[in-house]
């Protein structure tokens, strides 16, 4: 877990369909951040830019379709990560999510590291009468 240990910026997050098309679910220029302890919990924050603010300046006060639009345009979860070497894999075992059916579940990415870049790529992901791949590039804080 250590390689991974510190904060890392969002540079990119794109997913390729199986019929070959690119897609940006927060937009082209998504950003984040994600967070790897020592002690091997790990937590990932991201979101559209430039998400419409609520009329009303409480944070549970947003009209349904304001609710929808902030929820739409951002992920977050969080959780105990185990590392396998090998298959080149992190796994989070999520405690806490903004999408609740991951809660309890397991999060697979695989990773290609180098010293300042971290890539994580999703498995495919069934999406209706097609899959997707995610891959979401990290640079080292």
């Amino acid at each position: 877990m250590m390689q991974f240990t510190g904060v890392w910026r969002l540079i990119s997050s794109e997913f390729r369909t199986s019929n070959d098309e690119v897609i940006y679910p927060l937009g082209d220029d998504a950003t984040g951040l994600a967070i790897f302890t020592e002690s091997g919990y790990m937590s990932a924050q991201l979101m559209k830019r430039n998400r419409p603010v609520f009329v009303n300046d409480s944070p549970t006060g947003g009209s349904a379709e304001e609710t929808v639009a902030a929820f739409r345009g951002y992920l977050a979860y969080y959780g105990r990560c185990d590392i396998n070497e090998e298959e080149k894999s992190l796994t989070t075992h999520v405690e806490g999510s903004l999408f609740p059916n991951w809660v309890g579940g397991k999060q697979l990415r695989f990773y290609r590291l180098s010293e300042d870049q971290l890539t994580l790529t999703t498995p495919p992901i069934p999406l209706r009468d097609i899959s997707i791949v995610g891959e979401l590039v990290w640079e080292r804080e």
